[in-house]
């Protein structure tokens, strides 16, 4: 098959995925609560690079809730809108970009019950613009080092937060 963007060395045009996962000290069920339900208190807290985060949808966090964000990612400032695409309380939350091509879940596995959870993040850029396609290689290695900087900083937040509630009773 003719492949211009592999004759031009412009790279791949498959998805640039990341995906990390750890083991948290924490229930589903408090787990999503601060991941889905507190989104917008939260998000900020794990992914620092995100400078600015605004629910534009009234109510609770729900499927189709919409976001917006400013991200400050090596130096480069972007902007975009998302929208909760999957939103299975205790399972799963996927995040779909709606202005870019991105897609991020936090899938969460019970390991024993009201104690440990299995935390499995992954972050899909579904699209490489052409001129990023040249730096694929560096663009992975930083969505996999991302991933894996979400689930410790998530591990970090939560089991912290867990604590200073233990303490306190």
């Amino acid at each position: 098959m003719f492949n211009l963007g592999s004759m031009l060395n412009l790279g791949s045009t498959e998805p640039v995925i990341g995906r990390a996962s750890t083991l948290v000290e924490c229930s589903t069920k408090d787990l999503f609560k601060y991941l889905g339900q507190d989104l917008f208190q939260n998000y900020q807290k794990w992914s620092p690079e995100v400078q600015e985060l605004e629910q534009l949808t009234p109510g609770p966090v729900q499927l189709g809730t919409i976001g917006r964000q400013v991200r400050l990612d090596l130096g480069r400032r972007t902007e975009s809108r998302f929208k909760v695409f999957t939103y299975e309380p205790g399972v799963r939350l996927t995040l779909v970009g709606v202005s870019d091509p991105f897609r991020c879940t936090y899938e969460l596995q019970d390991i024993n019950p009201e104690k440990s959870t299995r935390l499995t993040f992954s972050f899909e850029l579904l699209e490489l613009l052409v001129v990023m396609r040249p730096f694929e290689g560096l663009v992975r290695a930083a969505i996999k080092d991302g991933a894996e900087r979400t689930v410790q900083n998530i591990k970090r937040l939560i089991e912290a937060e867990k604590s200073i509630e233990t303490s306190a009773t």
